[in-house]
């Protein structure tokens, strides 16, 4: 795999209705929002999947209206991530690979993101981590808001289980740039104003780098833009790839 086929940049979701006039004209209708997406975006998060599990019928749909090589990072139900903390795993885990386990091979890592509230516990980090074992071939890639998950021991149990540790960049979350498996995942939410403000091109230009470093040494990075209000997310996506891709010519001559 060459070193930008190893890099994937896209936004948290697609489905916003405020980006209209932004990004989709005015003649394109919701339901077309994920086609005309997917012709700028080789890839996004599932978003919505996180407050109400989809079915497999929409799942279906949504791999029928893009690429063949265009790959969907699903977000964990809630349930299971802020109701149970990781507790209890095995039956919320079925219930979503139930749905996504026939698109495997449209899906990157599975997110799960944490509360702020939600401390790290070796017993039950490790009996998750044991439940998504299971799931030979899916990945996943753990967002967390409390520094406690990157204590020694708490990475010492991503990397064991090839569990992703996702560098989580906004002011208001704690920020822990270490590498635990072969994926690196990271999700930008807005540098000030979570949500609504825009990154600036030296810190774009920095990730740049990073990730054609990571990818070169065989990493495969994820880069997912949070900052949707105002169309932010649109804006630093593609200008981020825009900076990659003239790192990595860079790099090749």
């Amino acid at each position: 795999m060459k070193v930008e086929q190893k890099i994937h940049i896209g936004t948290s979701g697609w489905s916003y209705k405020h980006w209209k006039g932004i990004f989709y004209p005015g003649n394109v209708k919701p339901a077309e929002y994920l086609s005309f997406y997917a012709r700028h975006f080789p890839v996004s998060e599932i978003n919505n999947s996180f407050y109400k599990l989809p079915t497999k019928e929409i799942v279906a749909k949504w791999t029928d209206m893009v690429p063949a090589d265009f790959v969907f990072c699903p977000k964990m139900s809630r349930y299971l991530s802020h109701l149970k903390k990781l507790r209890d795993a095995q039956e919320p885990l079925e219930r979503f690979f139930n749905i996504f386990s026939p698109f495997k091979e449209h899906l990157g890592p599975i997110l799960i993101q944490l509360p702020a509230n939600s401390r790290f516990h070796t017993e039950v980090a490790e009996m998750f981590y044991e439940e998504t074992d299971r799931y030979e071939g899916f990945r996943f890639a753990l967002e967390v808001r409390h520094p406690s998950w990157f204590s020694e021991e708490s990475i010492s149990l991503m990397k064991k289980h090839g569990i992703t540790l996702v560098f989580s960049q906004a002011d208001q979350f704690p920020y822990h740039e270490e590498i635990t498996a072969r994926d690196i995942y990271l999700r930008f939410h807005g540098p000030e104003s979570l949500y609504s403000s825009s990154y600036s091109d030296d810190v774009l230009e920095d990730y740049a780098e990073k990730f054609a470093a990571w990818a070169d040494n065989g990493h495969e990075v994820w880069a997912f833009f949070n900052n949707d209000v105002g169309g932010h997310a649109l804006a630093n996506a593609k200008k981020l790839q825009g900076l990659i891709d003239a790192k990595i010519h860079e790099m090749a001559t």
